[in-house]
């Protein structure tokens, strides 16, 4: 089959490989859709140090099944499907209790970090255990189901955090995830939402997507943020994108007694400010993926309560990929979800 490697850091090779083999409990899939995550571009150039070469990159897919292990009974040749990103091979502590995102056996496709490498769906074909699977609504189409994986992990996010009716939120970044969380929040009946980014076309599309006020970062963002909030700052927060000084300017933005919720990790560490967060009785919560989402997220995106057809930038062949990544690592303007279809 054909398939997009990483063959060293910033260098991609479409080569022929082998074809996945599966075991009695796997399905093999026929990609038809396969989306760049950040996490890619940026795994690509090494900085996140979970892409080591050689490797298959590509978790957020879609497709056919192709050919069904021997002990699979419940699924059939042929089925449109989606599949979680999260591989669990094992029972355990955590996902006998529903979070198999923590779970100690826990992989996850087109991630190669020296602990394991688990090659994904920038490919003709990949292979995956049946438990991770998902029936597409006959309504939706490979793109659309392709984008399941980031709006399951806004979703999560939002789920994690305790609200009531019409508290009141600050989304720190406004990229794909970040307007992911701010339609996720919208519909989990918050009441006023305030997106935060650098970037002006992103806090317009904000707006656009749910948000009630988009501020430009700078110096007195925490101070409009609480113009807007009774003047005690925000129920909660949602930071983004994994950076130090976005990760302050959410707890800053939050009022005493108030949650962040902590969603990038573009940054492997990042320093915090312990005395207010302690002093004012904050609550941190990482988010880490999703966790059974799947299903109510496919629904939504395919009812149009989620919309994801504004984040689709670009539907390119698996040969015109490597080029794609480029752009996207260029951070080339209006650019935002590019959708490999292989």
């Amino acid at each position: 089959m054909k398939a997009l490697v990483l063959k060293e850091y910033n260098k991609f090779s479409y080569e022929d490989v082998a074809v996945p083999e599966i075991g009695a409990q796997d399905v093999l899939i026929r990609v038809k859709a396969c989306g760049i995550c950040g996490s890619d571009v940026h795994g690509m150039d090494g900085s996140t140090g979970r892409r080591i070469p050689p490797i298959i990159m590509g978790h957020e897919a879609a497709g056919v099944i192709e050919r069904v292990g021997a002990d699979v009974s419940e699924w059939k040749v042929g089925e449109r499907v989606t599949f979680d990103s999260t591989v669990v091979t094992r029972q355990d502590f955590y996902s006998q209790k529903g979070t198999f995102n923590l779970s100690d056996y826990r992989k996850v496709l087109g991630v190669s970090c020296g602990e394991y490498r688990q090659h994904g769906a920038f490919a003709e074909f990949v292979a995956v255990p049946e438990s991770v699977l998902y029936h597409l609504p006959d309504s939706l189409s490979f793109e659309k189901a392709a984008m399941t994986e980031p709006v399951s992990v806004a979703f999560h996010a939002t789920n994690l955090i305790p609200n009531e009716i019409n508290d009141s939120a600050v989304v720190v970044g406004a990229g794909m995830i970040g307007l992911f969380v701010i339609q996720a929040l919208r519909l989990k009946g918050y009441g006023t939402i305030i997106a935060i980014d650098l970037d002006q076309s992103r806090l317009d599309m904000a707006l656009e997507f749910g948000a009630d006020y988009a501020l430009k970062s700078g110096d007195d963002t925490v101070e409009q943020v609480k113009k807007l909030t009774h003047g005690r700052g925000a129920d909660a927060a949602f930071e983004v994108v994994g950076l130090t000084p976005t990760v302050n300017l959410a707890i800053s933005a939050v009022r005493k007694g108030g949650r962040v919720g902590l969603v990038g990790n573009f940054s492997p560490k990042v320093e915090l400010p312990l005395q207010a967060v302690v002093s004012r009785q904050i609550t941190l919560y990482g988010s880490c993926a999703s966790a059974g989402e799947y299903p109510a997220c496919l629904e939504m995106i395919a009812s149009g309560k989620v919309r994801v057809d504004e984040m689709m930038s670009a539907v390119v062949p698996l040969t015109d990929a490597a080029s794609w990544f480029d752009r996207l690592h260029k951070g080339e303007p209006g650019l935002m979800k590019v959708i490999v279809a292989p």
